[in-house]
């Protein structure tokens, strides 16, 4: 998000500076690791078991793929729009507006999810609150870090990155140190699936249903082409994306290969997060409470993440003409208030459902809102071959990462509460396309007019 001239004088003149890429990387991974992985995969491990390894893996290629056509596109065109800029440069004005408004939509769903998420794991320490309450006070600390503007962001998704990271390695060490003979564990205690049941306890079917789960771990990669603009070398955002991605799957497997290895998946559920009650077992009183805090951290630093994105997404939204002008406008604040505005009434929605609706809401929005996020994907797969020369490695590679797509989204069909999602994501989309269709139709009675004015 650009900071307005208007604001700070000469300050808001000057050069900004650029990120390396290693930062870039870094902001990656502090906008990506999130609730979806600490809170979400545990739905994903009670549907599938320890096959949710394969789960990861296969998300893992799929986002990869995904990620290097991105930024492929950002090293060559760096745009601010990122993936709505070259959805409409590959296929029109039609393929901007509906790229652009899908992803604002699975943003502010994946903020409620996180809003949702944040509240639940919140009340391990006042259960009696209500969740809209927590889901409120949230809300308000992140339109304060969207306020700060850009540098404020990524100086402060640095340090949640490593804060994350450390919860992960937390859980690492406690865990092997407790198979090792501490805190009362024992090296038995991790059990290796011996059967295809033990492995697939609910067969291909809990493994296509999972799926989803494992991409939404992966969800916040948009912000990488968003943020390309900034690197210092704009070659060097391939490199910032691999080695993201390197990172978040190594710690995704370990950390998932110790969990199903301590408890069995029937313990898992929506409520908790999979490491926590991995290590219930054990006399670590401390660790709830640490691991719980850094999980609210991961959660709040995406939710922030998904609140930078969608502002500033409607803002080149509003500046190409997909938008009311009226929310690209300039005021005092580092960002455009009427864009903000329309951030904030997405949020009191969220809200809204988390207190209509909070025993399966944080499901059903995950749900959605990771479908969402695999529509846009998909965008970026098909317009890749417009604007870069594909060669045929690049080709067999698309066609697998629209294919591994397609998969988590037929998969959403086999499970009941994801279902719902489908429909839900199915929704937005026609909504979208409606739309799409009404100004395909007054624009071209305005062309018929201009050519036949009335009189004539």
């Amino acid at each position: 998000m650009e900071i307005p001239e208007s604001v700070g004088g000469k300050r808001g003149k000057e050069k900004e500076k650029k990120l390396a890429w290693w930062q870039l990387s870094l902001i990656g991974v502090g906008c990506i690791i999130g609730t979806g992985y600490f809170l979400g995969s545990g739905i994903g491990i009670k549907l599938t078991g320890t096959s949710i390894l394969i789960t990861f893996l296969l998300a893992g290629v799929g986002t990869y793929i995904v990620t290097d056509a991105l930024t492929k596109m950002s090293a060559k065109d760096p745009q601010k729009g990122s993936f709505r800029s070259y959805a409409k440069k590959a296929f029109g004005p039609w393929a901007g507006f509906s790229s652009g408004w899908v992803y604002w939509f699975s943003e502010m769903l994946i903020t409620g999810s996180q809003l949702t998420a944040l509240s639940i794991l919140t009340r391990f320490w006042f259960p009696d609150t209500p969740l809209w309450l927590f889901a409120t006070g949230y809300a308000i600390l992140g339109i304060v870090v969207v306020v700060i503007g850009t540098k404020g962001f990524e100086r402060v998704q640095n340090v949640f990155a490593v804060i994350k990271v450390a919860a992960i390695f937390m859980f690492i060490i406690l865990a092997i140190t407790a198979l090792f003979g501490l805190f009362g564990g024992h090296h038995h205690d991790f059990r290796l699936p011996k059967t295809r049941k033990e492995f697939l306890p609910n067969g291909m079917k809990g493994l296509w249903s999972s799926l989803i789960f494992g991409f939404y771990a992966f969800g916040g990669i948009e912000i990488m082409g968003i943020m390309a603009t900034r690197l210092k070398k704009k070659e060097d955002a391939k490199k910032s994306g691999t080695i993201m991605l390197m990172i978040l799957t190594l710690i995704y497997f370990i950390s998932l290969i110790l969990a199903t290895g301590l408890v069995t998946a029937s313990k898992f559920n929506s409520k908790e997060s999979p490491f926590v009650i991995a290590l219930d077992q054990y006399n670590i009183s401390f660790f709830p409470h640490l691991f719980n805090g850094g999980i609210i951290i991961a959660g709040f630093s995406t939710m922030a993440a998904s609140l930078f994105a969608v502002t500033s997404m409607v803002v080149t939204l509003a500046e190409d003409g997909d938008a009311p002008k009226l929310f690209a406008k300039k005021g005092k604040l580092k960002v455009p208030p009427f864009a903000l505005c329309l951030t904030i009434c997405g949020l009191i929605v969220s809200i809204i459902l988390s207190r209509v609706m909070p025993d399966r809401v944080y499901e059903y929005i995950t749900t959605a809102a990771g479908l969402m996020l695999l529509y846009n994907w998909f965008f970026i797969l098909i317009s890749f071959p417009r604007l870069i020369k594909a060669s045929g490695f690049d080709h067999v590679k698309r066609f697998t990462g629209m294919a591994l797509i397609l998969f988590a989204v037929s998969g959403t069909l086999f499970h009941k509460t994801s279902r719902l999602g489908f429909f839900v994501s199915l929704l937005f989309v026609a909504l979208i396309v409606v739309v799409v269709l009404i100004m395909h139709f007054v624009k071209r009675r305005k062309k018929s007019d201009n050519l036949y004015p009335q009189g004539i």
